[in-house]
């Protein structure tokens, strides 16, 4: 693998994640050599009504700064909807001061109207919520800056407001791959990362995204491509379909067997052919995989994932 090409895994942190098994993970991934962990941000289970533990993003982004020394990590994404800016600023510094600058931040406009009802949070129109995704951007940008800054906005307004401790080598990662949300990806991303589709798909957005900071005078090689998909590896056809089963435990509308896997853009199969899939993936331009680890306890997948990448 190109050296310049970062394999990690990604976690969902409302599915059932204890303490225990985040930090079984997070030790698992930094000792077999993986460049990152990331985690969501939501509030409840997306796809299951029973009562299952959810672990509070900052809190566990807290504790991972403390039990890792060598791997980056950060949430993908971190829902504008949920909190103020000014609040995301202050606690991304904080949290990159503690993990000597391995965190980095992805935010974004809030997409699961069921968590937002449940808990009482406003949820406006898609428009609404890539409005105030924009705006709340600039302002964590501002507060980024190491200045004094005033800032008055539709939704958000700072008044010589600064922000200290600042962040260290902090990235801003935005996914989405609508037209309107590439325009904002253009305007404030470190990274753009695209997600759960196809790799015909990735390059057409890819290109969007070029077009869209050319419009705007910035280099299009500023901006990082990486990639957030689901994977399944196993050493034979019953291996990989055993692991396809437990991913549908957490998540049941995901494809039923590899056919439909590989039908939606996802990454699965032998070592070979995992290998060869993220191959592609790098030479439409991705340079970073977040690879989805949805069978919390089968703790054996990543070390066989490590072995067909990163050796």
């Amino acid at each position: 693998m190109d050296s310049q090409v970062e394999i990690g895994i990604m976690i969902e942190g409302q599915e059932d994640l204890s303490w225990e098994r985040f930090f079984k993970i997070a030790e698992a991934v930094e000792s077999l050599g993986f460049a990152h962990l990331f985690r969501s941000d939501h509030l409840t289970p997306l796809e299951n009504n029973q009562p299952v533990e959810t672990l509070a993003l900052w809190p566990s982004l807290t504790a991972l700064a403390m039990r890792t020394s060598r791997i980056r990590f950060g949430p993908m994404v971190c829902a504008m909807t949920f909190r103020h800016p000014a609040m995301v600023a202050k606690m991304a510094a904080s949290v990159s001061g503690l993990a000597n600058g391995r965190l980095d931040l992805g935010l974004g406009a809030g997409w699961y109207a069921g968590e937002h009802a449940m808990f009482g949070i406003n949820y406006p129109k898609y428009l609404k919520r890539l409005e105030r995704l924009d705006e709340g951007a600039a302002l964590i940008k501002h507060l980024f800056s190491g200045e004094k800054r005033s800032f008055q906005g539709k939704f958000y307004r700072l008044e010589d407001a600064s922000n200290f401790p600042l962040p260290q080598n902090i990235n801003i990662i935005m996914g989405g791959k609508g037209e309107k949300t590439l325009k904002v990806v253009a305007k404030h991303a470190d990274e753009w990362n695209f997600s759960y589709q196809s790799v015909g798909l990735f390059r057409e957005k890819s290109s969007m995204l070029n077009q869209n900071c050319e419009e705007i005078g910035r280099d299009p090689k500023e901006i990082r491509r990486s990639l957030m998909t689901p994977f399944v590896i196993g050493k034979d056809d019953t291996a990989v379909q055993t692991r396809i089963n437990s991913h549908r435990q957490m998540f049941p509308s995901l494809p039923a067997d590899l056919a439909g896997w590989h039908e939606a853009g996802f990454v699965g199969g032998s070592a070979g052919q995992i290998t060869d899939q993220i191959g592609e993936f790098v030479n439409a331009g991705v340079t970073r995989f977040m690879l989805q680890h949805n069978s919390l306890d089968d703790l054996n997948s990543l070390e066989e994932l490590a072995n067909a990448l990163l050796k």
